[in-house]
């Protein structure tokens, strides 16, 4: 059964922008935002936003009031925000109000400065206007569908919408579903402990050290496809005290190909080598031709901790009271980068019986992964002694 289990994916494609009229604003993909310098400092440049509470250095917005980039984000009959500036400051805003405020201060900017409850307005400037901002709000419902989930961003989602094309919302009603990070956590989590079980599972020695250089070539196989996130749930499994403590097991596998995976996400350095593996993945699917060179799969713990100490580390504000803008340009650049690699399409066709297996066979605690660890090659010490009687008592009933 294992031999034919092919390392998963586990992508959830983003919903791609479906094909507006011709007068819709044109909008760059994810993976053209941002150049290695952290954005695209080409893709905006607005010569009546160069004040008016907004501060450049050499054409980069760095900071500005929060009022000031509320406006920004509105689109007008001449002006449209790039999708830059849409995505980074619709990630960063939550961190000064609720979305639902957020959509409140748009729909108030969009209605009273562009003149939608005014029956007199120009007709011609509001069918100018009213495809930027439906284009507007289609971003942001597909890009933090989340966001409304809110009675009230609804509400107000819905009033814009009527206001400028009656029947236009229905493209709003559908709105494919986003996997929460925390999914791939717990997936590593759980991979992890599988490794562990089904290592320390078998009664016979050749049938552990079979299963280790089993998983040694899945691990293998994730590295070469740019699977990290499974790459490393499978090598923190064989690193769990009741399997590195299996020392008969481990002197019948061939480990040279698991040192080499060990060294590529050995974490000195702040993961140096894991990152600069990373990289070239990155790289190699910016040019790939081919889904499965376009795989890129992050070390989902390592993600998160990065943006919560760019987070946690940088401050909001500015001594002048201007909102950080660099700071989320940063901040931007790494989530859209895995929004990237979350559009790609798994190439390998799923088997519904493996999966079902992976998913759902029961995994040992830890207090039972070294219960099995002990039977299967005894106690070396006294405290190893005492912890085995006291896991037989508790886990089987017996001394």
């Amino acid at each position: 059964m294992y031999s034919s289990i092919t390392p998963i994916c586990f992508a959830s494609p983003l919903l791609e922008k479906p094909v507006g009229k011709e007068s819709m604003p044109q909008t760059p993909p994810f993976s053209a935002m941002f150049d290695s310098s952290g954005y695209n400092r080409n893709l905006y440049q607005s010569a009546e936003d160069s004040c008016g509470g907004l501060y450049y250095h050499d054409n980069n917005l760095l900071s500005g009031s929060l009022e000031a980039l509320i406006q920004h984000l509105v689109p007008n009959v001449d002006y449209y925000p790039d999708r830059t500036y849409i995505f980074t400051f619709l990630l960063s805003s939550r961190l000064f109000m609720h979305p639902y405020e957020l959509m409140a201060k748009v729909c108030h900017l969009c209605v009273e400065h562009q003149r939608l409850s005014d029956p007199n307005s120009d007709k011609n400037q509001i069918r100018k206007i009213a495809p930027k901002i439906l284009q507007l709000l289609t971003e942001w419902t597909e890009t933090f569908p989340y966001d409304f989930r809110d009675e009230r961003m609804m509400r107000n989602l819905k009033d814009l919408a009527h206001r400028i094309a009656s029947g236009e919302e229905s493209c709003y009603s559908e709105r494919k579903k986003t996997r929460n990070l925390e999914a791939y956590v717990e997936w590593f989590n759980r991979l992890s402990y599988l490794v562990a079980t089904e290592i320390c599972m078998p009664v016979k020695k050749k049938h552990r050290a079979r299963m280790i250089e089993y998983f040694i070539d899945v691990a293998r196989e994730c590295f070469n496809i740019g699977n990290f996130n499974s790459l490393m749930a499978i090598i923190s499994g064989m690193n769990m005290s009741p399997v590195s403590r299996l020392k008969k097991t481990w002197a019948k596998v061939k480990t040279a190909k698991f040192d080499v995976l060990e060294h590529q996400m050995d974490p000195s350095s702040n993961f140096y080598n894991y990152r600069t593996a990373l990289r070239g993945a990155a790289q190699r699917s910016l040019t790939a031709h081919s889904s499965r060179e376009k795989i890129v799969i992050p070390f989902f713990s390592l993600l998160i901790k990065d943006i919560y100490f760019l987070n946690e580390g940088c401050a909001n504000r500015l001594p002048n009271g201007h909102v950080n803008f660099e700071k989320f340009w940063e901040l931007a650049k790494q989530v859209s980068e895995f929004m990237t690699w979350k559009q790609v399409e798994c190439p390998f066709e799923r088997d519904r019986k493996i999966l079902q297996h992976l998913l759902t066979v029961p995994v040992f605690s830890e207090d039972a992964l070294y219960l099995a660890s002990y039977e299967s090659e005894g106690p070396e010490n006294h405290i190893e002694k005492d912890r085995w009687k006291s896991l037989r008592s508790s886990l089987l009933g017996r001394v």
